[in-house]
């Protein structure tokens, strides 16, 4: 297995539709950077939120998810409560070839600020909108900010093709299209 260069990302995007939009540099001025870099891809964290909430008393079940956990927003920046967390969805849609597979780091920007970033791989042949959890670990209010970038992406090829890809099981999450809720 081995990671993928910029030269790699840059043609997958440009000629197989592999990132949409596709910034083909790292944006840096005057954001928090996105676009691609060495060895992987800034993707950007769009301005729709849902942020978690314990005013209603609601216990977070993913077998029985209530969808009154949460308030929605539409907003350029999201004020994540502390010790709290929010979903959001990358302004960037996927499309993961067959002999790829994913990691995805949060960007060290907010890691210092206490802000964590979880994204489960990209599986090969899943395509979609990334739903990411963005975790508050401290004990005050923090700030994101949409159309910037929220995490990296590393792309892995495997040396060989794999059985089944997710497109083949039909998986769950599989061309999602705006924040998705947990399913069973």
């Amino acid at each position: 297995m081995s990671v993928k260069s910029d030269r790699w990302i840059r043609e997958m995007a440009t000629k197989h539709r592999m990132i949409e939009p596709f910034a083909d540099r790292q944006v840096r001025e005057g954001v928090i950077s996105y676009g691609v870099s060495s060895y992987g891809y800034d993707m950007r964290v769009a301005d729709e939120f849902r942020v978690f909430t314990n005013a209603r008393g609601t216990i977070v079940d993913p077998k029985k998810f209530d969808p009154n956990a949460f308030d929605e927003i539409q907003s350029p920046v999201c004020t994540i409560p502390p010790n709290s967390f929010t979903l959001a969805r990358s302004v960037e849609y996927f499309r993961i070839p067959r002999k790829i597979i994913t990691v995805c780091l949060g960007k060290s920007t907010y890691a210092r600020c206490g802000i964590i970033i979880n994204v489960t791989p990209f599986e090969p042949e899943w395509e979609g909108f990334v739903t990411m959890e963005i975790s508050n670990t401290g004990p005050l209010p923090a700030k994101i900010y949409a159309n910037e970038g929220i995490a990296q992406v590393l792309f892995f090829e495997s040396d060989e093709e794999c059985e089944v890809s997710y497109a083949d099981k039909k998986g769950k999450y599989q061309a999602q299209q705006e924040i998705t809720l947990p399913k069973m």
